[in-house]
């Protein structure tokens, strides 16, 4: 019992201190841990256990379309993906079919990397402090992030 109490901690404190990337990078790998859960209980004839984690994973996926930033043009683009992503769990959970969770699973996948890729360039731009703030701490997201170069000064 205290091993799980001192697990729990770390956890916590492990989300309150995470910067808004970090976070939504826990959101893709909590979403696809669910989806595998659910694709497995597919697998297994569970029924209960599948349609509680199909649920848990259409909710990290609102949660996304909740938070798309508008004052990006991409965020249509999100919001097509995302809406997508959330049918396909409903026919998923409806029919419990393990190939369609595989393919929110493998969709998720390819996102949760691509943002990866977002945090590592953000981090590695030293040019563009603003950016990393956004990544490191500070507003919802990368969406619209441009490497930028320093700005010359006349010598």
């Amino acid at each position: 019992m205290i091993k799980q109490n001192g697990y729990a901690q770390y956890q916590n404190s492990k989300i309150m201190t995470a910067s808004p990337a970090e976070l939504t990078l826990m959101l893709y790998e909590g979403a696809i841990k669910f989806g595998n859960i659910a694709l497995t209980a597919m697998e297994n004839k569970d029924p209960a256990k599948a349609h509680e984690n199909v649920v848990k994973v259409e909710k990290i996926i609102q949660n996304f379309r909740d938070t798309l930033d508008k004052k990006y043009p991409i965020w249509e683009e999100f919001e097509k993906v995302y809406v997508y992503l959330l049918r396909r769990c409903h026919e998923a959970n409806v029919a419990k079919d393990p190939e369609i969770m595989g393919e929110v699973v493998k969709h998720l996948r390819s996102m949760r990397d691509n943002w990866k890729e977002v945090m590592k360039k953000v981090a590695q731009d030293k040019f563009n402090p603003a950016a990393q703030s956004r990544i490191a701490g500070g507003q919802r997201n990368s969406v619209g992030y441009v490497p930028t170069a320093p700005k010359k000064t006349g010598t």
